[in-house]
């Protein structure tokens, strides 16, 4: 028996239409296949750039400024930057100006720079010595200072306590009033100018050993000079700001961006200026540089520079050069 010819039709139409439905169905769970892969190498891209922006942004840079190396010019840029660039710049103010951290207070300071997440990406600087944030069980922050030549450093800090300096002119010094020149006080023989106190620089990048703080330690030198090469990002000359400053702007700009032009360009290219200074006689310069105290300062000095421009060399003028990666195996698919 035959079915009417309506109903084969009806067959028919139903049979097609349940195809198309099937292959509409196919070709939406194909859609959305294609879409979940889209998206989840979208949500990969964008874990990869937060984790990447967190790791930026968990930066922590420790400036254990020497005194009188222009460390005030250059933390004055720091402050002037600091909330265009979004980063926070923290002043480490020591009891009594100890450049010595007790071994309690070298602990809670990593510790706070460390865990303190509020204030990343972070500069903190303050007049203290080197210390190991590893030792004490914390990662190593990123530290940069600047050197002068200890000479030129030591006649800035005696004028310095008797006459200031024009970032604070009204401020009255401990030496205030006395017009001794350096001259006459190395003539004399005095215990302000003995050559004994030039050694300031080699302590700081020496660190909190017992012997960073003798006097013409050699071991002291030697761990200083380590710790410039392993244990800095970078370390600059006073004489040479500017380069430094361009060298932190290409190497760190999520903090310096701008940290040059801001230089040369506003009143921080010498923030602060000692009021009166004299000139030292050939005859007091001789007497200084006979002592083993300032050969070695000064020797830490020349390999510190030698250093720096060994750095500059590799960055600032072959600015062209590019790293990539090639050969990356087994092959990544986005």
């Amino acid at each position: 028996m035959f079915l009417p010819k309506i109903g084969l039709f009806g067959l028919l139409l139903i049979f097609v239409i349940s195809s198309l439905i099937i292959i509409y169905q196919i070709q939406i769970l194909k859609l959305h296949d294609k879409i979940y892969a889209l998206e989840s190498s979208l949500n990969e891209n964008v874990a990869t750039q937060n984790r990447q922006e967190k790791i930026h942004d968990d930066t922590v840079i420790i400036y254990n400024r020497v005194p009188k190396t222009a460390s005030t010019s250059f933390v004055g840029i720091a402050y002037d930057l600091c909330k265009k660039n979004n980063f926070h710049v923290l002043h480490v103010n020591v009891t009594a100006n100890s450049h010595v951290l007790s071994l309690n207070n070298q602990f809670e300071l990593a510790k706070n720079v460390t865990h303190w997440t509020a204030m990343k990406p972070a500069l903190y600087h303050g007049h203290f010595a080197y210390f190991d944030f590893p030792k004490l069980g914390f990662p190593k922050p990123l530290y940069i200072n600047l050197i002068r030549r200890p000479l030129d450093r030591f006649i800035s800090y005696y004028y310095f306590v008797r006459y200031g300096d024009n970032y604070r002119p009204y401020l009255v010094r401990k030496k205030h009033g006395n017009t001794m020149s350096f001259d006459e006080c190395v003539a004399r023989k005095l215990p302000e100018c003995d050559p004994n106190n030039l050694w300031l620089q080699v302590p700081f990048f020496c660190g909190h050993a017992a012997n960073c703080r003798k006097p013409g330690n050699k071991w002291a030198l030697a761990e200083a000079k380590k710790n410039i090469v392993t244990n800095y990002l970078l370390v600059g000359v006073t004489e040479e700001l500017q380069d430094f400053i361009s060298l932190l702007e290409i190497t760190i700009p999520r903090m310096f961006k701008g940290a040059l032009d801001h230089y040369l360009n506003s009143n921080k290219s010498h923030l602060r200026k000692t009021i009166q200074k004299e000139v030292p006689s050939e005859k007091t310069i001789k007497i200084i540089k006979e002592s083993p105290i300032w050969q070695m300062e000064n020797e830490l000095y020349d390999f510190a520079l030698e250093y720096f421009h060994f750095v500059k060399k590799y960055t600032l003028k072959d600015r062209n050069q590019k790293v990539v990666y090639e050969k990356v195996r087994p092959k990544y698919t986005w």
